[in-house]
Parts: C-alpha cells; sequence; structure tokens
C-alpha cells in the first residue's frame, strides 16, 4: 500500500508557532490527515493518535487530556514533540516505535522494533469473558488457576496481564524469537509479578519439556498470504515472523491445535486468537464448536476451546 507524501514546515518554525498543547494537539491533527496515515496500533483516528504522542511524549496521564489543553510547554517541549510528529509521518512507524510505549489494558509496555506493537483482544477479554463472576465467563475462581501458558509472547504483555489476573499462577511465557524475548525481559523485570513469570524460547511447545497448564493463551501469527501483500506502510515495521502464516493464516494456529492437548491439564482451557482467520478454520474443522468471543472492536475472532474438545477432535486426528 501506497505511502502518501505531504511537504512538512521545519520543525523548528513550526515549534516556534505552538505555544500549548492544545496548538501541538491541533497541528498534529491536520498533519496526520494531511498524510492520510494509517491508524491500528492502539488508537484508530488522527484525534487520538495526537493525544496519545502529546500526553505520553510529555509523560502526563494517559487519560487527562483535558486538564492540560491550555498549558505552555517550553521551547524544547514544543521541539520535542514536533519531532514525532514529523518522523511518524516521514517514517511511517507506528507510534509506539517511535515512542518505545504502548498501553494495553490501562498498562504501559516498553516496545521497539523487535516485537509487535501489542494489542491483542485478549488482554480486553481477561478479565472480561474470561475471567468474572458473571454465569458467561469461562472461568469463575481466578485462583484456582496455578499455571498459565502464554504461546507466542513477544513483549511479553500478556503473559503479565494474566499475572495480575492469576494471582496463584505461574506463568510460563515463549516465544520463537531471542529479540522479542529481550523485550519481554525488560516488561517482566519492570512488573510486580517478575518472581512468577518464566520465558522461554523455542519453537511453539518446543521448550517445555512436556509442561502441562490449566490455561493457554495464544495471539500467534495469523496474516494469510493476500493480506500481507497489501499491508499499510505502518505494519511493515513490524517483525515479519510475528505477522506472517501462511496462505490461510493458519500455518501457526493448525500446529498448536494439534499440540495442545498434550500442554493442557485435564479440564484445560485454550484462548486463542486469529484475526480474519475464522471462516477457513471452520471449514478445516467442522466438527470442533468453537466458542467464540467478541470483544468491543471485534467480531469472531477469538475462541476458547477444551483440552475434552481438542482430543475428541476427528479432524485434528486426520490432520
Amino acid at each position: 500500500m501506497t505511502a502518501k507524501t505531504i511537504s512538512l514546515p521545519k520543525a523548528e518554525h513550526a515549534a516556534e508557532h505552538l505555544k500549548t498543547l492544545r496548538d501541538v494537539m491541533r497541528y498534529a491533527i491536520t498533519q496526520f490527515t494531511r498524510a492520510d496515515l494509517f491508524f491500528g496500533h492502539g488508537t484508530f483516528t488522527p484525534h487520538d493518535e495526537a493525544a496519545y504522542l502529546v500526553l505520553q511524549g510529555l509523560d502526563l496521564p494517559i487519560d487527562q487530556l483535558e486538564p492540560y489543553l491550555d498549558a505552555a510547554l517550553l521551547p524544547e517541549e514544543r521541539l520535542r514533540l514536533v519531532g514525532f510528529i514529523h518522523e511518524r509521518i516521514e517514517t511511517r512507524k507506528p507510534l509506539p516505535y517511535i515512542l518505545k510505549r504502548a498501553w494495553l489494558a490501562g498498562v504501559p509496555f516498553y516496545v521497539d522494533e523487535r516485537v509487535i506493537v501489542p494489542r491483542s483482544y485478549i488482554a480486553e477479554l481477561l478479565n472480561t469473558q474470561i475471567v468474572s463472576t458473571d454465569d458467561f465467563s469461562i472461568i469463575n475462581d481466578p485462583y484456582a488457576i496455578t499455571s498459565v501458558l502464554d504461546l507466542c509472547t513477544g513483549s511479553g504483555c500478556l503473559a503479565i496481564l494474566a499475572a495480575h489476573t492469576f494471582p496463584e499462577a505461574a506463568i510460563d511465557a515463549v516465544d520463537l524469537s531471542p529479540e522479542a524475548l529481550a523485550v519481554a525481559q525488560i516488561n517482566v523485570d519492570d512488573c510486580l509479578h517478575k518472581d512468577r513469570i518464566a520465558l522461554y524460547q523455542g519453537d511453539l511447545f518446543g521448550p517445555l519439556a512436556g509442561k502441562k497448564y490449566d490455561l493457554i493463551i495464544t495471539n500467534p501469527p495469523y496474516v494469510d498470504a493476500e493480506d500481507m501483500t497489501d499491508m499499510p506502510q505502518e505494519y511493515l515495521h513490524e517483525p515479519h515472523m510475528a505477522l506472517a502464516a501462511g496462505d490461510d493464516g493458519l500455518d501457526l494456529v493448525n500446529r498448536i491445535l494439534r499440540e495442545a492437548p498434550d500442554h493442557l491439564n485435564e479440564n484445560g482451557i485454550m484462548v486463542l486468537e486469529l484475526g480474519y482467520s475464522a471462516a477457513a478454520l471452520i471449514e478445516q474443522y467442522p466438527d470442533i464448536d468453537f466458542n467464540w468471543m467478541d470483544t468491543e472492536n471485534s467480531t469472531g475472532e477469538v475462541f476458547w476451546v477444551t483440552r475434552e474438545q481438542l482430543v475428541e477432535a476427528e479432524s485434528l486426528k486426520a490432520a
């Protein structure tokens, strides 16, 4: 997907005329709109992207824009923010890479180009449909979960959120990429639950030596070949291996479904995010009654399944 190019004023000239945070917000929204940027790494509009940039760029509370809109900015602050705005447009990098921080479920995480920008719907589901006292939730008692696996952990964000959700659980997190695990280690070291989280480098279940879990959560690569050829430029900055998953987007999902039963306890459950590949999944495994969980911004992109369902599936035995 070809990116639109625009002519930007010199950063020093722009910064000289932007006196308040409101001024910088207005400038950012105008330039982002003119540049026709793609949003999908934590924000969905030019306004939200601009708000995230100025608040995070000034180390202000991420959810409190209004009190600071008319605050005067120091010259170096104005120049810094304009620099972020211009870098976002000129490089087409996702803003979390520029700021070295992404937020998921209200928690900040360190990120850089070694990992995909965290945006899994599982983060939202952890404390709603996966764990809740409501009758529709999968797990009613979070203290009953003593072992959790985060497969394809990337930045480690889901492992850390799971450690918060399940206070008695030991959390294992696996990724094939040593570079991604280096980022995950930064986030684990900075969290309150680091003594309960172990990182493993390897191919899916390979490094786990027969370990079994009450719950597996996984957001593996799931972008199909067609979508990989027509992605907005922002996504091209992310690791290819964290996105691409073969012709139908199910290369990793197929392996996970086959191997997961050997790593789930008798009453174990797996939650898996697979993007837009639901139709291909259902066609390939018609005898598995996948339990779909929708979120505010997604439909049919996350499912849960029991170990028993996977063991009994004839379509998996034939795969």
